[in-house]
């Protein structure tokens, strides 16, 4: 819980400098080398809301210049000027040291580094060959400067700042770029999010879970529930659940035990499946799974339908929607101030109800 809080303040604080791990970069990344040797093979990538002098992405990247077979590197800072948090900032030595250094910009400009070529003579492109200047303004991800290099752009990676996901990630989708971005798990339920995710648009990238973050001070902090989205393919989106029958997970499956039949919702025509273990293999109508399924989503498999709790979709356009009785309804909101007739929930036969956690709608792919 305290994990996820640290997301929940650092998002509703807007203190959104949390650097990603050089080894969580890594082994993210070489999942979709190993998947494609050659995908960022050509390719310009744009590291926008980076900062090269604190943040792994640019080392990362620039380290591997030739293994990958980049074209450009490309990476962006915000001025700390225009941040919500200034507290401890001060130019490093790779700025102050530089020709380029102006004490007048420092702190209200963007810089831009950008490798693509060996300026040292070593008869190699890497981390030194990077050169950089003062942006003409902040560096901030929406201006025309920026959104001029994300057009030059071939695929777009970064750790985005939490407050402004939804607003990153349509920045990113209106220009059509590939991108390999890092957020909140929660983020698939927003409404700019979950459209692209059901339509095979967006999907969770290979490591997911807990991450621990680097802050400018040097101090780590640990995050729940972040993952990495993507448009990228990778080997594990191909990989099919190993499931078991209906009968054989009522039969063996000890989560089931005492169950005749799987638990169906009462406002919604489709079963329940708590965990992934439980999805039937030979289920053709509607299931509902945790959001979690995500991580294991092949979409040679199965469909995405909708996501519950969504109140325009349900009575709008899902067919398997099933309108709760108005006495019943009363008798709920009487005792559950919190019930939305959209939130998947069981009826016992006393007529108590029990709310179901967000759920995914799928069906197995005919």
């Amino acid at each position: 819980m305290a994990k996820n809080a640290n997301l929940g303040a650092a998002k509703n604080a807007k203190n959104d400098e949390f650097y990603t791990q050089y080894a969580d970069i890594q082994k993210e990344v070489n999942a979709y080398i190993e998947y494609n040797p050659d995908v960022f093979r050509g390719k310009t990538i744009l590291l926008p809301c980076d900062d090269p002098e604190w943040s792994n992405f640019t080392k990362f990247f620039a380290q591997n210049f030739e293994f990958f077979g980049l074209k450009k590197l490309i990476s962006t800072s915000y001025a700390i000027e225009s941040k919500k948090f200034k507290e401890g900032y001060m130019p490093s030595l790779f700025e102050t040291e530089s020709p380029h250094y102006d004490i007048d910009k420092t702190r209200t400009h963007g810089k831009i580094f950008v490798l693509d070529h060996d300026t040292n003579a070593s008869g190699r492109i890497d981390i030194d060959d990077l050169e950089w200047k003062y942006l003409e303004g902040d560096g901030d991800f929406r201006s025309k400067e920026v959104t001029a290099l994300r057009d030059e752009a071939d695929i777009i990676i970064t750790n985005p700042p939490f407050s402004l996901f939804r607003e990153f990630v349509v920045w990113i989708m209106e220009a059509n770029k590939q991108f390999l971005i890092i957020g909140n798990s929660n983020s698939i339920t927003y409404k700019e999010i979950f459209p692209f995710i059901k339509n095979n648009n967006i999907w969770v990238g290979v490591s997911g879970g807990s991450k621990t973050y680097i802050k400018l001070n040097g101090e780590k902090q640990t995050m729940g529930n972040t993952c990495w989205f993507t448009n990228l393919d990778h080997g594990r989106r191909h990989e099919p659940l190993k499931l078991m029958s209906m009968a054989d997970n009522l039969r063996f499956n000890k989560k089931l035990k005492g169950q005749q039949e799987y638990m169906r919702y009462a406002n919604y025509d489709a079963i329940d499946v708590p965990t992934l273990d439980l999805i039937p293999s030979d289920y053709d109508g509607v299931i509902g799974v945790p959001l979690s399924f995500l991580g294991k989503y092949c979409p040679d498999q199965f469909e995405i339908i909708w996501r519950s709790h969504d109140i325009e979709w349900a009575e709008n356009h899902c067919q398997f929607y099933k309108k709760t009785d108005k006495t019943i309804a009363a008798k709920i909101r009487a005792i559950d101030k919190t019930w939305r007739a959209q939130i998947p929930y069981f009826l016992d036969e006393n007529g108590n109800h029990q709310n179901v956690f967000q759920r995914l709608f799928i069906r197995k792919k005919q």
